[in-house]
């Protein structure tokens, strides 16, 4: 008899009807309201995030009365690629647009593998000693050694004018690390329990368990720390002196410097600090923007399961 009753299709079509209708969620008129307000608010504040690069790109493109006379919007007035002429013809350019590339993706793999493994470490209760590490961590967010110290620690060690003065010293970030090791304290410890039944060590449920299902808050730490790396030039700028070395960031950087005070391209291209500026800040940031929609899925996904819960 109850399943005579249960079943909509035994039942009649009256009952199927009622069942179908009452999945529907009826719209009011404050929800329509809501919703429109809603996607008002939002389009107006993505249009103001994307109205400052939309800008960028115009004074890159566009000549030097227009953007002295503050005329260039959203759209290039005057087209003038004369600076990106200057800029990209230089070998001296591309030789640091290489380094910036290998220095990314060092420091990136190698922040990585450290982040990771310290942050799985210190997820374990029964780890000795978890307290202690935890603090000496969280004591490098609150107090730093010092810009020359920091120098003369860098200079003793040999790492002078060497890839490893950029990566060495930034290769854990505290709040990276925070986050990933929130992530694993929410990880289920059956899945490692039972893998651990299967015959893997610790290694193998890290590497073969763990790993593969944590691509979400991976992905969100390798773009923080692609961002960093590649956007860093101060330590470059401090640690070396031969411009063979320097990341691009520091190339532009001296550009930008040189556009403020005397002419930066050539007797025959001389350009106000505006454009030379929006033309390297458009060459500095593109290559994360191309890069930022291939991961932008895990980005939300990622910080919300690595976010500290109440």
């Amino acid at each position: 008899m109850v399943n005579e009753v249960l079943d909509p299709v035994s039942a009649g079509p009256d009952l199927a009807a009622v069942r179908g209708s009452t999945t529907r969620v009826k719209e009011t008129t404050g929800y329509r309201v809501f919703t429109v307000l809603n996607t008002v608010a939002l389009t107006l504040v993505g249009l103001l995030t994307l109205y400052p690069f939309l800008n960028l790109v115009a004074k890159a493109f566009s000549s030097q009365g227009y953007i002295a006379a503050g005329e260039v919007n959203i759209f290039p007035r005057g087209f003038n690629v004369t600076t990106f002429q200057g800029v990209v013809s230089d070998p001296m350019f591309w030789i640091n647009y290489k380094n910036t590339v290998v220095y990314t993706v060092v420091a990136t793999a190698i922040a990585m593998v450290l982040t990771t493994s310290f942050a799985y470490a210190l997820s374990k209760p029964q780890l000795k000693g978890r307290g202690l590490l935890v603090g000496m961590a969280l004591v490098t967010m609150l107090y730093a050694g010092g810009l020359i110290p920091n120098y003369l620690l860098v200079n003793a060690l040999g790492f002078k004018n060497t890839i490893w003065a950029i990566v060495l010293p930034n290769a854990i970030n505290v709040f990276n690390l925070l986050v990933m090791k929130s992530f694993f304290d929410n990880f289920p410890q059956e899945l490692e329990e039972a893998a651990s039944i299967d015959g893997l060590t610790t290694y193998g449920v890290f590497f073969r368990v763990v790993l593969p299902l944590s691509k979400a808050v991976i992905a969100t730490m390798i773009l923080f720390y692609a961002v960093q790396f590649w956007n860093s030039w101060f330590q470059a700028y401090l640690y070396f002196d031969q411009r063979d070395l320097y990341p691009v960031t520091v190339y532009l950087r001296n550009l930008l410097a040189a556009a403020t005070s005397t002419e930066s391209l050539g007797s025959d291209a001389v350009q106000i600090a505006s454009n030379v500026q929006s033309v390297a800040m458009l060459l500095t940031v593109l290559p994360i923007v191309c890069l930022y929609p291939f991961i932008q899925k895990y980005f939300v996904s990622g910080v919300m399961l690595g976010s500290v819960k109440g």
